[in-house]
């Protein structure tokens, strides 16, 4: 077995408001990809639920417990300007971080060489004690602490190519020796953070701000000149991928302009990192996208070359 597809059904019925552009349409793309026939040797499993203990090696406590206490029992309740909550979306958040969690266990344990986790809602924008930019929990940076508590993986990294800056997964990596973070995003756009002089105190952050408009050549130089030199000096235990397809040139919330190849290309060049670095080990869970055929295809492209390596 090589790859291991988490997801789950509640995951779909997590809705922030019928203008929503993070809706439950966004996985329903994703899956109905995914079950195409040259997907049929792609191995599945439930996303288990996460646990507290996972959650809050992350975030404050009283945080977790206000988005618990705070889950509507009908209607909406509002995080911030564009993060909300519906009566699924606790259990949604849950599964989310369980299913990156269970992948890294796979991983760590040998049973496969890595995973993608088709789950929302995404992670990267929450921050130690708020909901931000349509995350409630981080779920990258909650797996990375993982991997270091349950499976003694003292050197983790993650790698993010969403078109949006991960500033939570930066804040919470910014002053650990042994935990790196690498993200090509566009630069100016939400959430503002992700410059070239944000490099955390051990020199473990590496943004690579993209201006609008930026294709293939400005995105594949980012990896080839800055993004993946360090990612090898860093020789993780395992990657993490915070998995964003918004920098296609179809997607209605940025303008960076990558084409679908781009992301089967990215994804074979950290999947060669990972190759000399950590034995294969990977884990890649689903960010941001928002044109529906530009997700779906991406993903599709993404899995691909998960798979083929």
């Amino acid at each position: 077995m090589t790859t291991l597809l988490f997801t789950h059904p509640v995951c779909l019925n997590h809705e922030m408001g019928e203008w929503h552009p993070e809706a439950p349409a966004r996985l329903k793309a994703v899956m109905s990809a995914l079950e195409t026939e040259e997907f049929t040797f792609l191995h599945r499993q439930e996303a288990p639920k996460g646990t507290l203990r996972q959650i809050e090696r992350v975030h404050a406590p009283f945080y977790v417990e206000a988005v618990f206490e705070n889950i509507p029992s009908h209607g909406h309740v509002q995080l911030d300007s564009d993060t909300a909550m519906n009566p699924f979306s606790g259990e949604a958040a849950l599964r989310s971080v369980g299913g990156i969690c269970a992948a890294v266990d796979a991983v760590a344990n040998g049973e496969i060489r890595n995973a993608f986790c088709a789950v929302r809602p995404p992670g990267h924008h929450a921050e130690c004690s708020a909901a931000m930019g349509f995350c409630l929990f981080n779920n990258v940076a909650i797996a990375a602490e993982h991997a270091r508590a349950a499976h003694g993986m003292e050197r983790v990294a993650v790698v993010d190519f969403d078109v949006h800056h991960g500033n939570g997964t930066q804040n919470h990596m910014f002053r650990y020796r042994d935990l790196f973070y690498a993200s090509s995003h566009q630069w100016p756009c939400y959430p503002g953070t992700g410059m070239e002089h944000e490099t955390g105190v051990f020199n473990n952050i590496v943004n690579v701000p993209l201006k609008p408009g930026s294709g293939s050549e400005e995105f594949r130089r980012a990896y080839v000149e800055r993004i993946l030199p360090a990612l090898r000096d860093f020789y993780p235990d395992i990657l993490l991928i915070s998995a964003g397809f918004d920098a296609h040139v179809r997607d209605p919330l940025a303008q960076i302009r990558l084409q679908t190849a781009d992301f089967a290309w990215v994804t074979r060049e950290l999947l060669e990192v990972a190759e000399k670095c950590c034995r294969g080990r990977t884990v890649s869970t689903l960010e941001g996208g928002y044109d529906l055929q530009a997700l779906s295809d991406s993903v599709a492209a993404h899995v691909r070359a998960l798979m083929g390596h």
